[in-house]
């Protein structure tokens, strides 16, 4: 193992792909070749038989994506003994997650772009790259997944290259270098994509020693440092993370924190740590160029600039894209509210997501329209329901309503976000997923075949048409659809809002439901309840085949009588209940319902539960609504 060394020659780099693309799993790799561990810590920290050592949030191991940013360190020896540190940042691959891609790239000097050499370049790939090239990052190319059998190399370098043309890269950044791999295998060429002589992954290392610059920071310089990453400990409370620009930051020295505000405020650095591996090491000082971590730091927050006091100066602060998608976050008032959660109050959510809001710089809070409600915007259905999903792990219960698309007003005019949508389906699923598109205004700007059997689709769609379009186009093609999508641009507001097909069923009665009941029900749509489970009068237990509410008794019970049925052996086989998710929820919900989240249940259900009041509001509604409409 190369010994560490503070004055080795530093190389930042970010590494960038699609999900799936094999991002987690390459990172995972360069740090087991690199000698940093050994067997026995590898073992302890690849958990078990997931594998990943990137990937330690609960949530990142069940879905195999990267929702958190993360960096490492690896010192690296060349074949000539020279030792380099290698600072690698591992960035979501999912455009609702840009909030912490456009931070963490502030850091790296250079990026590491996988693509799967089937697949080739997808939404997020390009998302991410974009971004890349707009902090004027150069891409090192590392074509993943060689020892597919439908491997394409030579195809998907000509798409990388049309896409670097397509983003406006310059041209020193179209002769981009490229490494065939298979990370899952471990080995790398920077020749052929020839799996019959598997080698290591050097060729990775010596492609990021050669192609990504050296910091140019000047450690002679007043001292410079953004703060880009937030952490957080019991004992020292916030920990700000970044890079140092100028200057060298020591460990008991007084500095200037400038916020994002103008204001300043004098603290004094009590504790200074580096990255080694995967953890954090204490350090007298840290030179510019370097990566660092600063515990304690009161007030510190992103986008704040770690100054000298003699000489202050501003770094050029994080700047985020706004949200697209808004949801209503509130106290659930249901009958079973309290039985399953142990955070259940408005003041107990507020506290919850203002603590989210110290990290999460893509989230926005708001006030709702009572004090039980806050209006909380993110980039996505998944960036949001990543939130939902972390709090009712941690005890929290709560209501939320549909998800909303934000609009903007341009020069006067109502723009609404508009995306593009890729979907890879196979050839006889293509006219299901032209016909659900097309009937959103989805409009097919691109068509090519993949492999044998595989279609690959682009659209440009309307964000407000992409709710609940995912569960669609899977029931339609029996699961085989391959969907993702980014933000593109605002357009004028165009159409109407669509809205769903079906109606639902809605329990009259709480209570437990029955076998005789659901026999009764079994030809009026499907449920998303079995017989034992309780619901209560309000609650949605399935979609009614018509496109109509539909209100019905599932607590009924079978009455007894001393008459002998001749059918009296017979068995019924009921059908299964359709599972229902907590982002499949999100999407299905109409404006007059909510999904009640607890840390055991996912339920959806009517904002008022009562059916007499349901039937007065909507009588009213229709009284108040203009003539002909």
């Amino acid at each position: 193992m190369p010994p560490s060394s503070e004055t080795s020659p530093i190389r930042n780099v970010a590494i960038i792909a699609h999900v799936d693309h094999g991002k987690t799993t390459l990172v995972d790799q360069l740090l087991k070749q690199s000698g940093n561990f050994r067997v026995g810590e590898l073992e302890k920290l690849e958990g078990g038989q997931h594998g990943l050592i990137m990937d330690s949030n609960p949530l990142e191991r069940e879905r195999g994506i990267t929702i958190l940013s993360k960096n490492c360190a690896i010192n690296y020896a060349d074949e000539a003994g020279k030792h380099y540190r290698i600072n690698v940042i591992d960035t979501p691959g999912h455009a609702d997650f840009g909030g912490e891609v456009e931070r963490v790239l502030r850091m790296a000097d250079g990026c590491l772009l996988i693509v799967d050499a089937f697949e080739g370049p997808m939404p997020q790939t390009r998302f991410v790259l974009g971004k890349a090239l707009e902090a004027g990052l150069l891409p090192v190319v590392v074509l993943n997944k060689c020892d597919r059998p439908d491997a394409e190399p030579k195809r998907v370098i000509n798409q990388v290259f049309d896409l670097l043309v397509d983003l406006g890269a310059e041209d020193h950044a179209l002769e981009f270098p490229v490494v065939y791999a298979s990370a899952k295998a471990g080995w790398s060429s920077r020749e052929t994509a020839d799996t019959s002589t598997p080698g290591t992954l050097r060729p990775v290392f010596e492609a990021i020693i050669e192609h990504v610059p050296e910091p140019k920071d000047d450690d002679q310089k007043p001292l410079q440092m953004l703060v880009t990453t937030l952490d957080y400990s019991d004992y020292t409370g916030r920990i700000g993370i970044g890079r140092v620009y100028a200057g060298v930051l020591r460990s008991g020295q007084t500095v200037v924190l400038m916020k994002r505000d103008g204001s300043r405020k004098t603290s004094r650095v009590t504790k200074l740590q580096r990255f080694e591996g995967l953890g954090r090491v204490d350090t007298p000082e840290v030179r510019a160029g370097d990566l660092c971590a600063v515990p304690g730091l009161e007030g510190v927050d992103i986008g704040d600039t770690i100054a000298d006091p003699d000489s202050p100066v501003a770094l050029p602060s994080v700047t985020i894209d706004e949200p697209t998608i808004s949801m209503t976050f509130r106290v659930n008032d249901s009958p079973f509210a309290g039985q399953e959660g142990k955070f259940v109050t408005s003041r107990q959510i507020k506290d919850r997501l203002t603590k989210e809001l110290e990290r999460n710089v893509a989230l926005r809070v708001a006030p709702g329209g009572s004090t039980d409600e806050s209006i909380v915007s993110g980039r996505g259905i998944l960036h949001l329901g990543i939130l939902l999903e972390t709090m009712r792990r941690e005890g929290y219960e709560l209501a939320v309503g549909r998800p909303i698309v934000i609009l903007k007003d341009i020069d006067g005019v109502v723009h609404e976000p508009i995306e593009e949508l890729v979907v890879e389906a196979p050839e006889s699923a293509v006219g299901p997923v032209m016909e659900m598109v097309g009937a959103r205004k989805g409009e097919l700007v691109n068509m090519e075949p993949r492999g044998t059997d595989t279609s690959h689709m682009v659209f440009r769609i309307a964000s407000r048409a992409l709710i609940g379009l995912r569960s669609r186009l899977m029931t339609a093609t029996q699961g085989q659809a391959i969907l993702h999508h980014s933000f593109d641009k605002y357009v004028p507001v165009s159409g109407e809002r669509l809205a769903r097909n079906n109606g639902v069923l809605i329990a009259i009665e709480s209570g437990q439901v029955t076998g005789h009941a659901v026999e009764g029900l079994a030809d009026r749509g499907i449920l998303y309840v079995k017989p034992g489970d309780r619901v209560y009068a309000g609650q949605v237990v399935g979609e009614n085949s018509r496109d109509n509410d539909l209100v019905v008794n599932i607590t009924r019970e079978k009455q007894l009588n001393n008459i002998r049925s001749a059918n009296k052996e017979s068995f019924v086989t009921l059908k299964a209940p359709r599972q229902i998710g907590l982002e499949s929820a999100l999407e299905y919900i109409e404006d007059d319902e909510a999904v009640e989240i607890t840390p055991k249940s996912i339920r959806i259900r009517k904002r008022v539960l009562d059916h007499g009041a349901r039937r007065r509001d909507e009588r009213q509604s229709k009284d108040k609504a203009p003539a002909g409409v």
